[in-house]
């Protein structure tokens, strides 16, 4: 009798260790239809199951069941709650937008805080995926993961391509200079100008992440236009190249800069603000005025710190801005070499 009170009372305080396990608050129903296949009964929990209805399922026969069961719940109401939340954070992430100067089209603003958030929640996927506990949740864990992966993608891609457009939009359709000399690549510029205007536009009418950056076809057009625009920025290479070996001193100035001194070879009093980069001593040129208007000959250099040494002939300015910049050249060294040459006469 003793071994029989003994063996009651052990599977009653196991049973009882179970019902406790069973009221945690992560249970679903589909938890409860794997316990009735462990318990090999059938049972509906609801608002008027009492205690001796639980212990009626012998749940000291499936103790470790019952246990597994409840830490998957556990582990599935954490994924659960953390798909939620990112379903939340995505509904309401939306783009910023800035006024681009020279155009004024609305273009895209990345922050930190977007970029950070979707770089942590591509890692709590990812760690979803190795997960034992994904099968309930493996559809929508792969679709957010899907989702996330083309916005990370398109936002890099996009940044990439505004950055090269906003850079080479002030050069192929500012400059009338650079259209004349590279035709064909200004024309695909032009077509690669008029469909990244239209993405801008398109996008600024779904403003949310998630939604704009997984339109069908975006990260395609976004490749073809990365790739055009690298055709354009080679071509641009090769004719900057040109100019330099043309005029060496080109090397020692930015492609910005170069850009800014070919766009305004015809005007040389703009250039001039670059001489100090292509020259150690001159910072200025002095023109020769006819009336108020300035001419394009040049009568003397100016150093930096003011000093004036005229030419001994006026330097003409006019044409390419590499050949009248070699004209410059050959002006200072004539000239150097005159005044060196009066004043060891009159040193002597």
């Amino acid at each position: 009798i003793y071994l029989q009170l003994e063996s009651v009372i052990k599977n009653m305080i196991t049973a009882l260790r179970a019902v406790t396990e069973l009221q945690n608050p992560a249970l679903r129903d589909r938890h409860w239809r794997q316990l009735m296949e462990a318990a090999k009964m059938r049972f509906v929990v609801d608002d008027s199951t009492t205690l001796a209805d639980l212990l009626a399922l012998q749940l000291y026969k499936i103790e470790d069941e019952v246990k597994t069961i409840v830490d998957k719940s556990v582990k599935e109401m954490s994924m659960e709650k953390t798909l939620t939340e990112m379903a939340l954070t995505w509904a309401s992430l939306e783009f910023e937008y800035e006024v681009h100067q020279r155009t004024g089209c609305k273009i895209l603003k990345v922050s930190e805080e977007l970029v950070e958030i979707l770089e942590d929640n591509q890692v709590q996927l990812q760690n979803m995926m190795s997960s034992k506990f994904i099968a309930h949740f493996l559809g929508e864990v792969s679709d957010w993961q899907r989702k996330l992966s083309n916005a990370d993608q398109v936002i890099h891609t996009w940044m990439e391509v505004q950055r090269t457009w906003m850079h080479l939009e002030s050069i192929f359709i500012g400059s009338e200079d650079i259209r004349k000399q590279l035709p064909e690549d200004s024309k695909r510029f032009d077509r690669i100008d008029k469909e990244f205007r239209g993405l801008l536009d398109d996008m600024a009418k779904t403003p949310n992440v998630v939604k704009g950056t997984n339109k069908h076809g975006l990260f395609e057009k976004l490749e073809v236009l990365k790739v055009e625009l690298t055709k354009c920025e080679k071509a641009l290479a090769e004719y900057l190249e040109t100019k330099r070996l043309t005029y060496p001193r080109f090397y020692f100035v930015s492609s910005a800069d170069l850009l800014d001194i070919l766009s305004n070879g015809n005007q040389p009093e703009l250039v001039c603000k670059h001489l100090p980069k292509l020259y150690d001593s001159i910072d200025k040129l002095k023109f020769v005025m006819e009336g108020n208007k300035m001419t394009k000959q040049a009568r003397g250099m100016f150093a930096k710190d003011g000093e004036y040494v005229e030419f001994n002939n006026n330097c003409d300015c006019s044409g390419q801005v590499e050949r009248w910049l070699n004209n410059v050249t050959d002006s200072m060294r004539t000239s150097g070499r005159f005044y060196f040459s009066e004043a060891v006469v009159t040193y002597d």
